[in-house]
């Protein structure tokens, strides 16, 4: 029992020295580093949005009647002004013919008003009653004429036509829905971005848009707009951005990941995520001079496929620990195994 006491002591010796003062007699340890370079650095901000179409329209009768005729085909592409339905005018047309005799009837009276009152035959007051006839006439053929116009339903931009909420004759009431136009291309995606990037998010600045429906295919588009009022609810703001479709893939309403290109620096000193060596709240990294290691206080950035972006305090060159940190203090002698990065092997 006094034996096995003895060499669990002799056991812990090293352990300690090492811990106090590391390895015995100035042995090097082991670490893997690399030397600091520069490369692009693409900042972004991940968000989620919709995709929603540039312009949408349900149209709806705006006079009563029945539907006569259908001029499309569900789905189909259509062009501004083209019919898409008629709705029974017979009895708009009598109105418009009826507006149109009273006009003439009512312009050749304020015609020979004017005549007589330039021989003062009839008076001023007559010839205003006559004015005044003849402009209300007027007035009523142009709403004859409107009402009538409006029997046949057009398409109110370029665009797509989708399923028809009426049928061939049936009656339509006044505010029916007939049939919903979509314009496909371009579409626009709203989202929204926390209020602290408020200075770093402009109109012009690229997106990239992922959607389920299309998974490996990524959709380019550019921010448009910022709501200039933010959210107090959320503290975010509201953005717009323009997303061409030509090839009809994206559809309105389609939920998206989106990714804005805040700006992109040349420059910038990119390390290992593992690199960084957090001590309470600093971030810290170990420096290799001479084959002694020390240890400094760094400033982080953006974040990027297991890189991390260092702002200051580090530059260009310098080699640093990746690996083996638990395993070293400062002062430390090292010897690297492996170098990475721009510096290459050792």
């Amino acid at each position: 029992m006094k034996n096995a006491r003895l060499f669990g002591a002799i056991l812990l010796i090293p352990a300690f020295a090492f811990a106090q003062g590391g390895p015995p007699g100035g042995m090097q340890i082991a670490v893997e580093t690399m030397i600091v370079g520069t490369s692009e650095l693409e900042s972004t901000v991940e968000a989620v949005g919709t995709v929603l179409a540039d312009a949408s329209a349900m149209l709806r009768t705006e006079v009563p009647g029945q539907v006569i005729e259908r001029h499309f085909e569900e789905g189909q592409a259509v062009s501004k002004g083209d019919p898409l339905f008629s709705i029974e005018a017979t009895t708009f047309e009598a109105d418009v013919n009826e507006a149109k005799a009273n006009l003439v009837q009512s312009e050749a009276a304020f015609r020979r008003a004017g005549e007589l009152v330039e021989s003062q035959l009839v008076s001023a007051t007559e010839y205003d009653t006559a004015r005044a006839d003849y402009n209300v006439a007027v007035a009523r053929l142009r709403s004859a004429e409107s009402r009538l116009s409006k029997t046949v339903i057009r398409a109110p931009f370029d665009g797509y036509v989708g399923l028809r909420q009426i049928n061939v004759g049936d009656y339509a009431t006044i505010g029916q829905e007939l049939i919903n136009v979509v314009r496909l291309d371009p579409l626009r995606v709203d989202f929204s971005v926390p209020e602290i990037l408020l200075a770093r998010v402009q109109p012009g600045q690229d997106i990239n848009v992922t959607v389920g429906a299309f998974p490996d295919q990524v959709f380019r588009g550019v921010v448009t707009a910022i709501d200039p009022q933010i959210d107090v609810t959320g503290h975010s703001m509201a953005i717009r951005a323009r997303l061409p479709n030509s090839d009809l893939k994206l559809r309105p309403g389609l939920f998206a990941q989106v990714s804005v290109s805040l700006a992109t620096k040349p420059d910038a000193l990119m390390v290992p995520e593992q690199a960084i060596w957090p001590i309470g709240n600093d971030k810290t990294l170990y420096i290799v001079e001479d084959g002694v290691a020390s240890q400094r206080t760094v400033t982080i950035g953006d974040r990027k496929d297991g890189m991390v972006e260092i702002t200051s305090n580090l530059s260009a060159g310098e080699e640093i620990v990746v690996a083996g940190q638990m395993k070293i203090f400062p002062g430390a002698k090292v010897r690297p195994i492996q170098s990475m990065g721009d510096g290459g092997g050792r």
